[in-house]
């Protein structure tokens, strides 16, 4: 029997195997937290209906020790699962000693040093189940909508996004590379099948550290014969709902249990905001107001805010630290000040960075240059406006890639359109409608200095039977961030590689 599977046998007997997550003791009674994969569930063992090696064993059980452990199950909604198990048989399978992840506070780096085993806990638990429901309603997106998947090459011999973020490596004596993108290929594909969508790791070679990067990630990349930037658009809004709805509705205890508020995520059935880029670079300058809020105005009223809730914060942890000297003070009460006040040592050190960014949000946002791409720091600013994904359209060609679409009524512009996440998680998707002028089309070739010999295959999408077509690429580790509002992909992913991690 399962953990998840307990609802179906109330009142019955269940054996269970799994790990221990966590263990308390009362006067002749020992409380475990057993997991198994499934779920989590309070299992009770009860000295007097027990065997006394039985009990012996619980008490004396370590954290992440495995057992098998049967007993009746009840109903109890109070519990994580909504049931516990009232323990009659115990039995250790494998001993855990000396459990490096103990319930103390860790540094990330000694949490991502032990990655493997940082894996099993509540927190990482709940993110990677929800990024199983978010991989599994893309297919179902896709496959609903009449798409196929197909698969690109991981192995090319020619960049997508530029030269300056490839992985090189030997294939039987010539140079290749890592994927950045399945896009070239994906449109190949959309040739000749209408409608594609390709899903698999890809690399870039970027030497960042923000919280946004990793050096290797998972794209969903579609590709539609037929389709303009505005059905591109369409596709792109009806694909996130889909996916944020899914999840709602199927993870509503691993939103829980990270503490999701989901509110915004609930905003996702409203109409995403289309503006096209000139617009807003007027947002992000303090220009142009979105619903009577300032970008800058607003940007500076959450720095004051920081500022007096940092001050707050630090004096009550002085307070409670001081309490915690107290002579005689019980041993719950010291429990709960201590965990108090790991909580507010935590909500200190997001002020800080808080008080950290701002100054520097503030001041790109004041000097940004029209023309110029948005970087991290200019996306925050603005997605802390919108309570839903917003679109931005119609770029300055200079920052696009070679394939984007110029206007043909205004050539300075490109077709594409950026996706950024609200609550200051910026861009999640990149797409556009792809060129189709096969003289623009070389003229950027030869702009971004790549070799003409390595896109001849690609030009042949325009020499026979070329179409209107349009695409997007999403990365699957960005939506995970944004839909648990994490501070870093590291989380996203169950063995991140990123700068300067490539363990374990």
């Amino acid at each position: 029997m399962t953990i998840d599977r307990l609802k179906e046998v109330v009142g019955n007997s269940a054996t269970l195997q799994g790990w221990v997550m966590g263990k308390r003791t009362g006067k002749g009674l020992v409380f475990l937290i057993v997991r198994d994969g499934s779920g989590m569930c309070q299992c009770i063992v009860d000295e007097t209906k027990v065997s006394p090696e039985t009990f012996e064993d619980a008490k004396r059980i370590s954290q992440e020790s495995s057992l098998r452990i049967s007993g009746t199950v009840v109903a109890d909604e109070r519990q994580i699962g909504g049931h516990e198990l009232h323990v009659t048989e115990l039995q250790i399978i494998g001993e855990s000693e000396d459990y490096p992840i103990t319930p103390k506070e860790h540094g990330v780096d000694f949490l991502m040093d032990h990655r493997h085993l940082w894996l099993r806990s509540k927190r990482q638990w709940a993110i990677l189940r929800i990024r199983n429901t978010i991989i599994m309603a893309i297919h179902d997106f896709f496959q609903g909508e009449g798409f196929i998947q197909t698969d690109a090459p991981i192995f090319t011999g020619n960049a997508v996004e530029g030269t300056s973020t490839l992985f090189e490596t030997d294939f039987y004596g010539e140079p290749a590379y890592l994927s950045q993108s399945g896009q070239l290929y994906g449109e190949a594909m959309a040739m000749a099948f209408g409608k594609i969508y390709t899903f698999g790791p890809t690399f870039r070679a970027e030497k960042s550290k923000t919280r946004r990067h990793l050096s290797e990630f998972w794209m969903i990349e579609p590709e539609m014969a037929f389709h303009d930037l505005s059905m591109n658009m369409d596709v792109i809004e009806r694909f996130l709902r889909h996916v944020v709805l899914q999840v709602l509705a199927k993870n509503p205890m691993e939103l829980e249990m990270i503490g999701r508020d989901t509110t915004v995520l609930k905003q996702v059935t409203e109409k995403f905001p289309r503006i096209p880029y000139e617009d807003a670079v007027a947002i992000l300058k303090g220009e142009k107001e979105v619903n009577g809020q300032n970008a800058v105005k607003t940007l500076e009223a959450d720095l004051e805010a920081a500022k007096a809730r940092l001050e707050a914060v630090l004096a009550d942890i002085n307070d409670r630290e001081a309490k915690l000297k107290t002579p005689g003070m019980k041993k719950g009460e010291i429990g709960f000040h201590q965990a108090k006040v790991q909580q507010l040592k935590e909500e200190q050190a997001e002020l800080e960075e808080t008080l950290r960014n701002i100054p520097l949000w503030l001041k790109s946002a004041r000097e940004f240059r029209m023309g110029n791409d948005f970087g991290g720091s200019d996306e925050t600013v603005i997605t802390r406006l919108f309570n839903t994904p917003i679109m931005v359209y119609n770029w300055p060609h200079e920052v696009k890639a070679f394939y984007m679409k110029r206007d043909e009524n205004d050539p300075r512009w490109a077709k594409g359109v950026d996706v950024l996440a609200p609550e200051g998680y910026g861009e999640i998707v990149g797409g556009g409608e792809r060129e189709t002028n096969f003289d623009w089309l070389v003229e950027k070739i030869n702009e971004h200095q790549l070799p003409m010999e390595a896109f001849e295959w690609y030009l042949d999408l325009r020499r026979y039977g070329s179409v209107p077509h349009s695409g997007f690429g999403l990365g699957l580790e960005r939506l995970v961030a944004w839909v648990c509002k994490l501070p870093h992909v590291r989380e996203t992913i169950p063995f991140p590689r990123m700068y300067g991690r490539i363990a374990p």
